[in-house]
């Protein structure tokens, strides 16, 4: 299988960009960009090879390499991908709200037991969203008449954020990061834990579709030796040590964890949008060129060829 789009690399000269994003997310689950909307901000800042890792679905890619789309903007390869955020089970005590999140790049986008995999983690998702529009109302931040304004149906994995945004229009929260701090993360009034793939089903379902596994976001994964080895005798492949939120000392001790491992290095802006254009998020993103070469040989290793 080839990425869609795929065209020569023309790899910006300019210092501090990164060629590559691995991890970035659109309206399809929680991001605020349509699709086709991240895809021309993302080429435009640069970036050559994209992956749209929405949470439990794989939508945008869908939407942008349908039969009549529109072609991606020229010099953009776009890699099937998705996040799905494992219920840690007897591990949540030692993980942040207790859960691990798996990015799958490369996955079958017609695998049908993949699938239906996902429709079961967004179908628990959605039962999550309105359980907290349930509890929220019985907190006196009733979120109802922003909820009902919004287009639920197109968004395929309902999520917190976009209950952030919904306390913020209510005049509830003055942002997302408040949102959470204080209603919505783990340990807060209208917190309601989340339900579905443990880790090393999300593993093993990806790797089942043919995607690479890699640890997203998880800066801790140094000190937690044990868990990584338990996870990668279940198939996981890579890690994230290139996420746009770590510092240069957690991306170095992250690389020389992941080779360390011999794991994949894998790197992205983790995009959503709250604040600001992809342009602006884009510039605080290091992903090496190495990194992406490394990225491609493991997902032609796969099945998945980008053609350079």
């Amino acid at each position: 299988m080839v990425a869609r789009h795929a065209r020569p690399d023309e790899r910006p000269t300019t210092p501090g960009t990164a060629a590559a994003d691995f991890h970035a997310h659109t309206t399809r689950s929680d991001g605020v960009l349509e699709p086709e909307d991240l895809a021309r901000q993302a080429r435009d800042a640069g970036v050559r090879l994209l992956a749209i890792a929405d949470h439990d679905n794989l939508a945008a890619y869908r939407d942008l390499t349908a039969s009549g789309a529109p072609p991606l903007p020229d010099g953009l390869a776009l890699i099937p991908a998705v996040e799905i955020n494992s219920v840690a089970g007897r591990l949540a005590a030692e993980l942040p709200e207790g859960e691990l999140h798996i990015l799958g790049l490369g996955v079958d986008p017609g695998d049908a037991a993949f699938e239906a995999a996902l429709a079961a983690q967004r179908d628990a998702r959605r039962i999550r969203f309105y359980a907290m529009v349930d509890r929220l109302r019985d907190l006196d931040l009733a979120i109802d008449e922003q909820v009902a304004s919004l287009d639920v149906t197109a968004d395929d994995a309902l999520g917190r954020p976009t209950i952030a945004r919904a306390l913020i229009a209510a005049g509830h929260a003055v942002d997302v990061q408040d949102a959470f701090t204080r209603v919505i993360g783990a340990g807060c009034p209208a917190y309601v834990p989340r339900r579905g793939l443990d880790p090393v089903s999300a593993i093993r379902a990806i790797r089942a579709a043919g995607g690479l596994a890699s640890i997203a976001h998880f800066a801790d994964a140094p000190s937690r030796e044990p868990l990584v080895r338990e996870l990668m005798a279940a198939g996981l492949d890579g890690l994230e040590t290139h996420h746009r939120s770590f510092p240069s000392d957690a991306r170095e001790a992250m690389s020389a964890f992941a080779r360390s491992m011999g794991l994949v290095e894998t790197g992205g802006s983790d995009y959503h949008g709250d604040h600001g254009p992809y342009a602006e998020t884009h510039a605080e993103l290091v992903v090496p060129d190495s990194l992406a070469d490394g990225v491609v040989a493991a997902l032609a290793a796969h099945g998945w060829r980008v053609e350079h």
